[in-house]
């Protein structure tokens, strides 16, 4: 781990609007460095999950500001949640760099975990304007998952009744997938998308061998298509890097810092 920054690191709570006059809610972890890491959580997760907290604090650690903030609909932002929903989180993540950017900070690269990893490369496919990014467990095909999560046959239940709730072992509703978000989630097709990704824009994939949620088959699919593409596979690991939260950080840091001196060593 690199050594501490010299100022001591405040944690801030930063409220940005976003597009549709929704309120984000996040933290910034203020090293007093113009350069800031944007943290985007996964699906029904917040920005206090463990990877972005830890993520956060490596970044910190190593120099950097960091930002994790929640998507409309999830933990403290405004908005309700929506199943899907994966262009419109992409949107929430436009207004938090241009905050930052018009904040004069700059955005040394946007990270994503799980579905946040997907909202991240889709970023990257639509606008151009950073050039780092790291993909830290996406799901490669989003058609694959939902029997898992709907039943075997949600397709027709959801054109039946207009949506499904999704309920916990108690009974009680976690939430409700209306045939309209289905539906925008199956249209999402990240192979196409990722296409799009601009060949001056680096990407890091990182996965866990011992992922049961998605398969660390889906990063080596990325990397087959990602043009300036990093894979790192980290064996033994799952889902929330449970006992691997050390070995991300480490990756993730490497891999910014070393894009970070490239981007310097260009503009300098």
């Amino acid at each position: 781990m690199a050594m501490a920054t010299q100022n001591p690191v405040v944690q801030k709570k930063v409220i940005i609007p976003n597009k549709y006059g929704e309120k984000l809610v996040g933290i910034l972890h203020e090293t007093e460095s113009p350069d800031i890491v944007i943290l985007c959580h996964g699906f029904r997760s917040t920005k206090e999950d463990n990877t972005m907290v830890h993520l956060a604090a490596a970044l910190e650690n190593g120099g950097f500001s960091a930002f994790r903030f929640d998507f409309a609909g999830n933990g403290e932002s405004e908005g309700s949640f929506q199943f899907g929903n994966y262009w419109r989180e992409a949107d929430d993540l436009r207004s938090v760099i241009q905050y930052f950017s018009e904040a004069n900070r700059t955005i040394r690269a946007i990270l994503g975990h799980s579905k946040g990893g997907n909202i991240v490369l889709l970023y990257a496919s639509k606008y151009h304007d950073i050039s780092t990014v790291v993909n830290v467990s996406g799901r490669y095909d989003l058609t694959e998952g939902l029997v898992e999560r709907l039943g075997k046959d949600f397709m027709q239940r959801i054109k039946e009744d207009g949506f499904i709730d999704v309920k916990n072992k108690t009974g009680s509703v976690n939430f409700r997938v209306t045939e309209e978000s289905l539906l925008e989630r199956l249209s999402t097709d990240m192979h196409e998308a990722c296409l799009h990704i601009s060949k001056e824009c680096r990407v890091l994939t990182v996965h866990g061998t011992e992922d049961q949620i998605i398969s660390s088959s889906d990063a080596v699919k990325f990397s087959k298509i990602i043009p300036n593409h990093k894979l790192h596979i980290i064996e033994g690991c799952d889902h929330g890097y449970t006992q691997y939260q050390g070995d991300l950080a480490s990756v993730v840091l490497d891999f910014i810092k070393g894009a970070s001196s490239v981007q310097q060593g260009s503009t300098g």
